[in-house]
Order: structure tokens, then C-alpha cells, then sequence
């Protein structure tokens, strides 16, 4: 059983699952904060004026309900689908690239191969 888990775990798909996963969660950081810290206030800073506010906690309806939070994470939605939507998109147009080169066409056979040479040496 420790074989068979070893060999599982120890496939490509797994390990680039794993590194994908690694990788996901540094680049989620920076995009939390990048969205949290920098372009979530620039763009509520209308909206936070407006209520007299400073902070984005702070815009409740009813002293309860935080819609602030809310906008935010509708925000950060948003912007990451759109970076996503931009990465997988320029991963596509790559691997389409890549697609449409001309393959170098096959041999010929064998036996076209010595027709083909036989042809030539009669011609000399």
C-alpha cells in the first residue's frame, strides 16, 4: 500500500497540482492586497466620502449589515476573474501558436524512397 501511494504521489500530474496550488496561494496574497490595500480605497473613496466615512467597514445599512464588505469583495471578485480571464487567454493564443506551426512533412516510404532513386540513377 505505501508502493502504491508513493507512485501516486510521486506522479507529474500531482506534483504540478501541488506546486499550482503553492504558486496560487502566494499570487492570491498579492492580489488580496494589491485589491484590498490599493485599488479597492481608490475606487470607494467616492463612496466613503460621500457617507463621511473613513473606513470601508465602516458603510453598514441598519448599524448591522457591512454592504462596505461587501463592494469589496465584489470588487476583488471581479478583478481577479478579469487577470484570470487575461492569464488563461494569453495561454491560449500561445498553445494556438504553437499549434498552427507547419509540421515537417513525413518520409516517404521505404519503398517510394528506391523507386525514387532508381528513377534518378536511370535518368543519368
Amino acid at each position: 500500500m505505501l508502493q502504491e501511494f508513493k507512485k501516486f504521489a510521486m506522479r507529474g500530474n500531482v506534483i504540478d497540482l501541488a506546486v499550482g496550488v503553492i504558486i496560487g496561494g502566494a499570487f492570491g496574497k498579492i492580489v488580496s492586497s494589491l485589491i484590498d490595500d490599493v485599488i479597492t480605497p481608490l475606487l470607494l473613496k467616492p463612496a466613503l466620502d460621500a457617507a463621511q466615512l473613513t473606513q470601508l467597514n465602516e458603510l453598514t445599512i441598519f448599524g448591522t449589515v457591512k454592504y462596505g464588505n461587501f463592494l469589496a469583495g465584489v470588487l476583488n471578485f471581479i478583478i481577479i476573474a478579469f487577470v484570470l480571464f487575461l492569464i488563461v487567454k494569453g495561454v491560449n493564443a500561445a498553445q494556438k501558436k504553437e499549434a498552427e506551426k507547419p509540421a515537417a512533412p513525413a518520409p516517404p516510404p521505404a519503398d517510394v524512397q528506391l523507386l525514387t532513386e532508381i528513377r534518378d540513377l536511370l535518368k543519368k
